[in-house]
């Protein structure tokens, strides 16, 4: 049997045994859709009943790097879990790879941070004689001087760039719309890097106003952008673990170390609640408390 099979063979018990929602359903196939990407993605083919533990801790490790969150890692987890259950129960395998497979904690995780000489020594370190050279350090500019996640950087289209006024439109999560601030050094490098885009030698018709291209003219991968900070990073030496996600992670923080107003780093990041910002106060409420034992009279 196909994969599609077993999906269908899912999706009705889900709906007549556990009588789920159309949206409970289409949940549960997304989270086996991912691991079917994953096997796609590493080159593997297998079936269901082929799938061992190391495949399922292949899987997480992956979308973790992707920058999935630790609730969405639950989710798939939870997803897959009730889909070997399924195929237990009807007894199309005989043992359940999905076992021994720990669900993600949910916290608030205080993220890895970037200082700025670590940001400038991975800067430093791209090979702008390449000819995506100028492409590479114009995507860290803008992770970093806009706080974007990697999706927000793919989609990021040339005429919602305002760099006359100083802004770009981003299309975040729910479609929603926001204005943020770019910085100088990331406005430098977009139009540096612009002559390099338009001499590519064709440009895909559905690509011509995404920013960031390929040099086959098509819109970059979150998977493409993460291989090029990973790659950045082992190159310079860098012993932290960074993804795309670190630099919103830098942006966030080193903003509120200056002294942001909570809601306005809250209005630039998307957050859909102050609640999700606030993670950000811990690692300041860190920085303060390091900077009163250094400075202050009685703290020694």
């Amino acid at each position: 049997m196909e994969w599609s099979d077993y999906l269908k063979d899912f999706r009705i018990f889900l709906k007549l045994e556990k009588s789920l929602s159309k949206n409970s359903v289409e949940a549960y196939t997304a989270d086996i859709s991912k691991l079917i990407q994953y096997l796609e993605f590493k080159s593997l083919d297998l079936n269901p009943e082929q799938i061992n533990p190391d495949h399922l801790t292949g899987l997480l490790e992956w979308i973790n790097e992707l920058g999935a969150s630790a609730r969405t890692q639950a989710r798939v987890v939870s997803g897959i879990k009730a889909f070997y259950h399924f195929l237990l129960i009807e007894e199309k395998i005989s043992s359940d790879p999905t076992e021994l497979l720990e669900t993600p904690k949910i916290g608030r995780k205080l993220p890895d941070v970037l200082s700025i000489e670590e940001i400038d020594s991975l800067l430093s370190g791209i090979d702008l004689s390449k000819p995506e050279g100028h492409r590479n350090l114009a995507i860290i500019e803008v992770l970093y001087s806009c706080g974007l996640r990697v999706s927000e950087l793919t989609d990021l289209k040339i005429s919602n760039i305002y760099l006359d006024k100083g802004f770009i439109r981003v299309i975040g999560k729910g479609n929603k719309e926001r204005l943020v601030p770019i910085g100088g050094k990331a406005i430098r490098e977009i139009n540096k890097y612009m002559p390099y885009r338009n001499s590519l030698d064709t440009i895909q018709k559905d690509s011509q106003d995404i920013l960031f291209l390929n040099r086959r003219g098509k819109k970059l991968t979150r998977v493409m952008i993460f291989t090029i900070i990973k790659t950045l990073a082992k190159n310079t030496g860098l012993k932290k673990h960074v993804s795309p996600h670190t630099f919103r992670h830098s942006f966030a923080t080193h903003l509120i170390e200056g002294g942001a107003d909570l809601r306005a780093v809250q209005e630039m990041l998307g957050h859909e609640s102050i609640l999700t910002t606030e993670i950000y106060t811990h690692l300041d409420r860190e920085y303060l408390r390091n900077t009163i034992i250094s400075y202050h009279p009685r703290s020694h």
